[in-house]
């Protein structure tokens, strides 16, 4: 706290280091857990808030855990396990990164040129083919960790997944990526991260979703399988919107989070 000259008194955030403020700008984007704002957000932090991101998540995974765990417990049937482990996660994020999803999906669909996509995107309407995408995603989700909920410590699973699946940032914000526009989330992020970081983390997060994996009984590799396609189905994401729009934006990179997902469910579903 000082005072300028004219005696007005005020308040100044802590400086914090590059770190620190990177994560604290990863968990306040990731989650609705209430964290204190970074004292800047430059590239350098946007490097780390992207890197960390599956940590970030951690709340969501918890909580999602959590809610598989009760589910099983309790012998509810899986996908009403699976819808509720998905409706915890939307409201810890506010349901952003299916608005996202809802907008891509929207955009990248529109017979249009780049413009009008964008804007479509921004006007924040639901037209069918984000509707649709929507009801898959969840639909897919739901049944998916409903149907790993019932393993044991299916629960570590679904917590790992909803984490891991917030890895899809490390794609769509590498280098040497672009944003679709100068300003918004993506112009902040958009080519922050380097491949080489990129890659380590991402075989990081693999080497996690085979360990909760193999603890199911089912074999391990099936975690870099899906961690595989998770990649290859984020990078096709990515490429069309570089393609069809320039770049990515905040709605690209919480329709990758989404994306990631759900090939991540279709295939630890899969390894029963």
């Amino acid at each position: 706290m000082r005072r300028t000259p004219d005696r007005t008194v005020v308040t100044e955030r802590p400086t914090r280091g590059v770190v620190a403020d990177g994560v604290l700008l990863a968990a306040g984007t990731f989650s609705t857990v209430r964290f204190p704002a970074p004292s800047s957000v430059d590239r350098a932090r946007a490097r780390v808030a992207m890197l960390v991101a599956p940590l970030a998540a951690l709340p969501l995974g918890v909580a999602a855990a959590a809610v598989a765990a009760a589910g099983d417990a309790t012998s509810l049937p899986a996908l009403v396990t699976g819808a509720l482990a998905v409706a915890v996660v939307a409201l810890g994020t506010r349901a952003l990164h299916l608005d996202g999803l809802a907008d891509t999906v929207d955009g990248l669909s529109a017979p249009y040129e780049r413009e009008r996509r964008l804007a479509i995107m921004k006007s924040g309407d639901v037209g069918p083919a984000g509707a649709v995408a929507l009801a898959l995603a969840l639909l897919v989700q739901a049944a998916a960790l409903g149907a790993v909920a019932t393993r044991p410590y299916g629960w570590l699973l679904v917590g790992v997944l909803v984490c891991v699946a917030r890895a899809a940032v490390l794609v769509a914000c590498a280098a040497p990526v672009p944003a679709a526009t100068p300003g918004g989330l993506g112009a902040a992020v958009a080519g922050s991260v380097p491949v080489p970081a990129g890659l380590a983390v991402g075989i990081a997060c693999a080497a996690v979703i085979a360990t909760a994996v193999a603890a199911t009984g089912a074999a391990w590799w099936y975690g870099v399988v899906a961690t595989a396609v998770a990649t290859l189905a984020v990078l096709l994401l990515v490429r069309r919107a570089v393609t069809q729009l320039g770049g990515i934006t905040g709605d690209v990179i919480g329709a990758s989070i989404e994306v990631a997902l759900v090939a991540l469910c279709v295939v630890a579903s899969a390894s029963a």
